[in-house]
């Protein structure tokens, strides 16, 4: 970090503008300002679901995800900049597999819910969900690398997963969807 923050308020962006990691102002309602504050919102959820006790690989494994996360911001935020890469979603990929092949298989589906960590998972991949809308938005008109995008998309897996791996550690089951219960 080139300038460290002594003081917080700048004034600069009373106008409607902020000011990217390459040093250009861009409005506040641009998609990539949009775009980052979505995975800026990811990480903050994470954090929250942080807050509760959690499996030690799961801590492990968050607080990751929160780094890697402000490195995603990082990239979106200076454009051209490529800090997410396969290895990172790889990671993912290999992660989601391993607790899911400890879980049972889905027959139905079910709600956000059970435990409070397991429905803090859910927030956080409905969030992170929206997170990749908003960088799929982005890509449409300004240039995105992959990565960030296949890395949204393999985290919101993995928080899904994760719901029901915090379910099963408090002793909770899955909550079913009841097609039509009050029907």
């Amino acid at each position: 970090m080139g300038n460290r923050l002594s003081k917080i308020y700048t004034r600069t962006g009373d106008a409607g503008t902020t000011g990217l990691g390459d040093g250009k102002r861009v409005s506040k309602n641009s998609l990539r300002i949009h775009a980052l504050g979505e995975v800026d919102e990811t990480n903050a959820v994470v954090g929250l679901l942080l807050c509760e006790a959690l499996p030690d690989e799961v801590r492990t494994l968050l607080t990751d995800v929160q780094h890697d996360l402000f490195d995603l911001g990082g990239e979106v935020c200076i454009p051209g900049m490529s800090m997410i890469t396969g290895k990172q979603v790889t990671r993912l990929e290999e992660t989601l597999d391993g607790f899911n092949e400890a879980l049972p298989p889905l027959k139905d589906f079910i709600l956000p819910g059970g435990s409070r960590a397991a429905a803090l998972a859910h927030h956080a991949r409905t969030v992170c969900r929206r997170a990749e809308r908003a960088l799929v938005a982005l890509a449409l008109e300004e240039a995105v690398g992959d990565g960030p995008r296949q890395y949204l998309n393999r985290l919101s897996d993995l928080l899904f997963v994760l719901g029901r791996v915090l379910n099963r550690a408090a002793g909770r089951d899955d909550v079913l969807w009841q097609k039509r219960k009050n029907a």
